[in-house]
């Protein structure tokens, strides 16, 4: 009889290769790093229910949930906006859930869970914006793509969410979510924009 396992598994666990890529005997440009085990809620407004929905948010959030293209940082997740009247709700460690969402929101908004229809990619380091600027046309200079800007887009004509990070060691962080069935395609063609600068890959548990 044949065996299986339920456990869940990153769809770019053969994909991703830790260690360095691209270009050796320089400093890496770039750190490339899958972020797992994440809990993502998308959260739709139901028809003529955008007003109530975004009270009963900010009631369960403590801030306004985002309703134009960015993200917004709570104490313990992220908001991202994901088109008209709805948004990603991001989290660790089963503080928002279906079930834990579902008392609050239900009424105004339609819940879905994407935690495991999406992957996550964390981008940063010194060429960051140049490697994207060969995948994306969004203008990420930081006079227009600032902290907490967010965008609806596409890269290599596969849809993501794209939003910036808080700075780290003052150095842009780039976030994006590829859904798991075009994860592996993105990010071959990631790794090969990314080849000339050198890159740190790997992954982790933590945002």
């Amino acid at each position: 009889m044949a065996e299986f396992s339920w456990a869940p598994r990153s769809s770019l666990e053969k994909a991703l290769v830790a260690g360095a890529h691209g270009t050796r005997g320089i400093e890496a440009g770039i750190s490339l790093t899958e972020i797992r085990n994440f809990d993502l809620i998308q959260v739709m407004a139901r028809r003529g229910q955008a007003a109530e929905l975004a009270k009963v948010a900010k009631a369960r959030f403590g801030v306004a949930a985002p309703n134009a293209p960015k993200a917004i940082q709570t104490s313990d997740a992220t908001l991202i906006w994901s088109g008209p009247d709805q948004f990603f709700v991001l989290s660790k460690g089963g503080k928002h859930t279906m079930q834990t969402l579902a008392t609050s929101l239900s009424g105004p908004a339609s819940l879905s869970d994407q935690s495991h229809a999406r992957v996550l990619i964390s981008i940063s380091d010194a060429k960051a914006r140049a490697m994207l600027a060969k995948l994306s046309s969004i203008d990420l200079h930081p006079d227009a793509f600032a902290v907490g800007a967010a965008a609806a887009t596409s890269m290599d004509h596969t849809s993501v969410t794209l939003w910036r990070g808080g700075d780290r060691d003052g150095l842009a962080v780039f976030n994006l979510l590829v859904f798991a069935t075009f994860a592996e395609s993105l990010w071959h063609m990631i790794l090969d924009s990314a080849a000339e600068y050198g890159v740190d890959i790997g992954h982790s548990k933590e945002f």
